[in-house]
């Protein structure tokens, strides 16, 4: 099917046509924007501005706002030794210069005792148990009952607990 020359004329009047008609709505859509944005200016410029300084803001408190969360990592020596639980180093027993009744505190401690339970089993009063239990933080150079008895247990003056 050959297309003759009254055909693409025709052809060519048509495409003349529909380029007219798209520039026309084209041109109808661009006026409608402008008459738009001419009516409605200044709620778009406020828009606009409220827009700018919101991310402003934001990009601001980014810089500005350290993050509250701080990552501590703590890095602990442990010491096992399953099959020696039970062994006591008497060498360093005798370096650290604990005296029986401190060695015995200790020893409540490494079980889990309160002062008053200590200062029950030992009959003793509980202000003599809290100064053993000072005097023991002193020599182990510790600051707290568990620094004490994890310490204790490294040097292996305690036997190690196992709790299940």
């Amino acid at each position: 099917m050959t297309i003759n020359e009254n055909g693409w004329s025709q052809i060519r009047y048509i495409s003349k046509y529909a380029l007219l008609m798209t520039l026309l709505i084209f041109t109808l859509k661009w006026l409608e924007w402008k008459f738009l944005i001419m009516d409605h200016a200044l709620e778009i410029y406020i828009g606009l501005i409220a827009l700018f300084f919101t991310f402003l803001g934001i990009w601001i408190a980014t810089k500005i706002v350290k993050p509250r969360v701080q990552k501590i990592i703590v890095e602990k020596k442990i010491y096992l030794d399953p099959d020696d639980s039970s062994f006591i180093d008497e060498n360093e027993l005798e370096k650290m210069n604990l005296s029986p009744r401190e060695y015995e505190v200790l020893q409540h401690l490494v079980r889990g005792h309160s002062n008053a339970q200590i200062a029950n089993e030992l009959c003793l009063s509980l202000s003599t148990i809290k100064t053993h239990v000072s005097n023991l933080f002193q020599k182990l150079d510790v600051k707290s009952r568990t620094q004490a008895i994890e310490k204790a247990q490294r040097l292996r003056i305690v036997p190690r607990t196992t709790h299940a």
